[in-house]
């Protein structure tokens, strides 16, 4: 179980990398994601916090040597839904 004070430090980081561009971040100090390693053991919640808690920027990594940005609207469609509707697009 981690303890509410590591969740508290984890909020802290989304608050603050949430609001970071890629002009504000050295491509060298991404984390590739590729390479961080999760128990998959774990509860699926347990799993997002220890994501979480291993990358410097949840917002900004690299994929493969690509750089991502991800944001978060606030639409009501799931992330799911949202990547099967581009799915469909691409394979039609």
């Amino acid at each position: 179980m981690i303890k509410p004070l590591n969740v508290n430090k984890i909020e802290e980081k989304l608050r603050t990398c949430k609001n970071l561009s890629l002009e504000q971040v050295q491509f060298e100090e991404l984390d590739e994601i590729t390479e961080i390693k999760i128990d998959k053991r774990k509860s699926s919640n347990e799993r997002i916090l220890d994501f979480l808690s291993k990358v410097k920027n949840p917002y900004i990594f690299k994929v493969k040597g690509r750089i991502v940005q991800i944001e978060f609207s606030k639409s009501t469609r799931t992330a799911d839904e949202c990547l099967t509707n581009v799915l469909k697009k691409l394979y039609r």
